[in-house]
């Protein structure tokens, strides 16, 4: 007996023994390792990496930019059975241990020795939170022990909700995915709360093995995780029987899913992108940053389209210049066209800009038919085709085609869109290009923008970037500086032929009118109205063209980019759509200077505000009521948002409201009755504008505007080719402006300019431009005048109203090229 009890005793002073040294080494290993180890308070601050997103005004998703998808949700925004899924799958134990299972860390020390393999995991969600913090993936046992220590410093500081949505919002599922809730959306295109079971069963089973347990790359595997997943829950009593039994015959609807755009603009985007990078740097793509917009979803949808229908439009008028390319189509043992091969082809090919890539696979005189992918096929007649003329050049076109065997084959690659009608039609990516800007006048606000005819084929920003001669529609500003001057729009100039000498012969510049003809004494107004080159340049020369290019900086545009000669009166200099959009602006909202901006605000990923933008005014009446109610609006804010931006800018005056007003009337009549009465079929007596058309019709523009929207289009190649003949922008690019202007000005009140006090109406005679004897007569035409103004028969205007800066450099040199 006393044997035993000497064994028993050396048996417990081993076990005591072995306890004491097995806690020598763990408290070793803590002073060894404890001034490494991180401090986990930090996690209370941690900012998880999320993925710039960018919005319209109204909210809509316009694009997502970062390397992680992530979508943050709080522990109260879980589902209780996700929640249980990935505890049955991961840790069941989590809401009974400290950090570390002593239970699953025996079993899987067991299986390392009975096997010598690791079967069994023991980590804690508490221990892979502090892996995925703190830690790499590198399999040591040092790296293990931290993981210990690290997790139970985290349980002592955070409590368990706490640490579980951490774990939720940081653990990686695949696909770019870090989440639950970027998880439910990149496999399943759904929220949290729309999965089903089955889907959030393999969801839970993903973080074991991300790669290899993806559903989308490995079903077959997917199936067996998600399978236990089910399994445990079941054991655990999270599910009923009826309800895992249900769920194991689930099949897998898991597909890769990208964010949900809801707004094609994806030139906006970028520039969000752009602006957000100068001033945050790499912190804009996982911060977290809400972008949202000045842009109107609506507004932006329809200028999309009406840019695309005014490209592909021209590209009709110019011919079809052939299939894109060919494809030797496969057959089946039946002689039937090998489907699957030629979904492979198409795979390869992507829609642009509408337009469906297909494979033709049957030719016959009248009809084709086309493989479009995915088991569709469509038939196109030839009478869908009368357009498709052969393209020679931009100005030659071949004949009419009468069938299609001479312009088709099997295997070609086409284009094709479906009409309004569901039926389907032949069409061509068109090589011309354009872009399309609108604004408030009254703020700046881009309401819609548009770079180019689709993005993913040239991210070149057209509005922004493209510097092109604007030709006629920049007169309005020379013809501001002529008024700004003392000319009137009675005022009358001879539009006859002018020749410019030059010391060398091939400088003699001899420009003309767009129709080759001339009209002798003619009206500013009219000359306007008509785009009359030659009054536009005896105008310029007269004005001087110092004085010009010092009033035409007041709409913003950069001086030294002006031509220094007098072609300038006919629009060679440099601009930019954005630059036409907003000097027109100035005219539209009586004299202001605005500048256009997209950003409306930035919030961080929880909604707050970080900065908002506070844009000038245009306050023409009732200022002290705007004041007041600006004051109002911008305290709410900083109360709510603790921006300390109050928001009120009043616009600066630049232009006189009178100038203004004139050269609005006289735009408006350019639609009544000049180069742009294409627009009268919208039926407003409120627009005004202007087309504009370069040499050799390398451009095409119209820019035009009411009180409420500033609108440009502009239509041309890349590479300065020529349009082709009558591809005037009354042509290429009005159309454009129309389909646009009639979506955002629909059920809308006429807004324009009210005649300032300043300006007095006249009956002058047409033909002289001079008030005639009875204004009480129907004899003669109404004009307006600035007071002071008014011609009078045999007697000059006011003197002393007159700028002294008129002609003050004399005339300006002939131009360098000819135009």
């Amino acid at each position: 007996m006393s044997t035993f009890l000497k064994l028993l005793r050396l048996g417990l002073a081993g076990v005591f023994g072995a306890f004491l040294a097995v806690i020598a080494a763990v408290l070793g290993a803590y002073i060894y390792l404890a001034p490494s180890l991180p401090g986990v308070a930090m996690l209370r601050d941690v900012e998880l990496q999320v993925p710039l997103k960018v919005y319209s005004r109204d909210g809509k998703l316009i694009a997502v930019y970062g390397e992680q998808r992530r979508e943050p949700l709080e522990v109260d925004e879980l589902p209780e059975v996700l929640v249980q899924a990935f505890l049955a799958a991961e840790d069941d134990r989590f809401y009974e241990h400290l950090g570390v299972d002593y239970q699953g860390l025996l079993r899987a020390a067991i299986s390392v020795l009975l096997t010598g393999e690791k079967r069994q995991g023991g980590s804690t969600v508490t221990m892979q939170l502090a892996r995925n913090f703190f830690l790499g993936n590198e399999r040591t046992y040092t790296r293990k022990i931290k993981e210990i220590f690290l997790a139970l410093r985290i349980e002592h500081e955070f409590n368990k909700d706490e640490i579980l949505e951490l774990y939720l919002n940081k653990i990686y599922l695949g696909n770019r995915a870090y989440g639950v809730g970027a998880a439910a959306e990149v496999y399943y295109g759904l929220g949290v709360h729309e999965l089903n079971l089955a889907q959030i069963a393999m969801i839970a089973g993903l973080p074991k093995a991300p790669s290899r347990f993806n559903p989308i790359i490995n079903p077959e595997r997917a199936i067996v995780r998600r399978d236990y997943v089910l399994g445990r829950m079941h054991e655990l009593r999270f599910i009923a029987t009826d309800v895992y039994q249900g769920m194991l015959d689930e099949p897998v609807t898991a597909s890769l899913h990208y964010p949900k755009v809801e707004v094609h603009a994806p030139y906006i985007g970028e520039m969000a992108r752009s602006q957000m990078f100068d001033s945050f740097g790499t912190d804009t793509y996982k911060k977290g940053y809400r972008v949202y917009t000045t842009v109107n979803s609506e507004l932006q949808q329809q200028a999309q389209q009406a840019l695309r229908d005014g490209l592909q439009a021209y590209d009709r008028r110019h011919g079809y210049r052939g299939v894109e390319s060919h494809l030797q189509l496969a057959y089946t043992q039946e002689g039937v066209a090998d489907l699957g091969k030629l979904d492979e082809a198409l795979g390869g090919l992507r829609e642009t800009g509408g337009l469906t890539p297909a494979i033709v696979t049957r030719v016959d005189p009248q009809e084709i038919e086309v493989y479009l992918g995915n088991q569709q096929s469509a038939t196109l007649s030839i009478a869908q085709a009368k357009w498709a003329k052969a393209y020679v050049s931009e100005n030659v076109m071949g004949e009419t085609p009468e069938d299609f065997v001479s312009m088709f084959a099997l295997g070609d690659v086409i284009r094709v869109v479906k009409t309004g009608s569901g039926t389907w039609t032949l069409s061509q990516i068109p090589e011309v290009e354009g872009a399309f800007i609108a604004i408030d006048p009254q703020n700046g606000s881009v309401l819609a923008l548009v770079g180019g005819y689709d993005y993913s084929r040239s991210k070149f920003n057209r509005v922004m970037q493209a510097e092109r001669q604007p030709g006629s529609s920049f007169k309005p500003f020379i013809y501001s500086a002529a008024l700004e001057s003392g000319y009137t729009p009675a005022s009358i100039v001879n539009d006859a032929p002018v020749v410019f000498e030059d010391e060398s012969l091939e400088n003699t510049w001899r420009p003309k009118n767009y129709s080759g003809k001339f009209f002798g004494p003619t009206r500013l107004r009219d000359a306007l109205t008509k785009s009359r080159n030659m009054v536009s340049i005896r105008v310029l020369r007269d004005v001087g063209h110092r004085y010009a290019v010092q009033h035409i900086a007041r709409f913003g545009f950069a001086s030294e980019r002006l031509p220094r000669n007098l072609s300038l009166a006919l629009g060679s200099g440099a601009v930019t759509p954005f630059e036409m959009a907003r000097g027109y602006a100035v005219f539209a909202n009586g004299g202001y200077y605005i500048e256009p901006y997209v950003i409306e605000r930035i919030e961080d990923y929880k909604g707050q505000v970080l900065f908002r933008s506070s844009p000038h005014m245009v306050c023409e009446e009732d200022c002290l009521a705007l004041q007041e109610q600006l004051l109002v609006s911008s305290s709410e804010i900083m109360e709510q948002d603790e921006v300390g931006d109050s928001g009120i800018q009043m616009a600066q005056r630049v232009l006189p409201r009178g100038n203004a007003y004139q050269i609005v009337s006289m735009l408006q009549d350019v639609i009544q009755f000049g180069t742009g009465r294409k627009a009268r079929q919208l039926g407003r007596s409120d627009l005004a504008g202007k087309t504009g058309t370069t040499n050799e019709q390398r451009d095409a523009w119209f820019s035009g505007f009411n009180g409420d929207i500033v609108a440009i289009a502009w239509v041309g190649f890349d590479g300065y080719r020529p349009l082709g003949r009558r591809e005037v922008g009354g042509v290429a690019a009005l159309p454009v402006w129309i389909e646009f202007m009639r979506f955002a000005l629909q059920d809308k009140a006429e807004n324009t300019l009210k005649q300032p006090e300043t300006i007095v109406t006249v009956r002058i005679d047409p033909a002289t431009g001079l008030p005639i004897d009875d204004q009480d007569s129907d004899q003669g035409i109404e004009e307006t005048f600035r007071q002071g103004y008014v011609p009078v028969r045999g007697k000059q205007a006011d003197p002393d109203l007159m700028p002294s800066t008129r002609k003050d450099d004399g005339e300006a040199e002939p131009p360098e090229q000819i135009f």
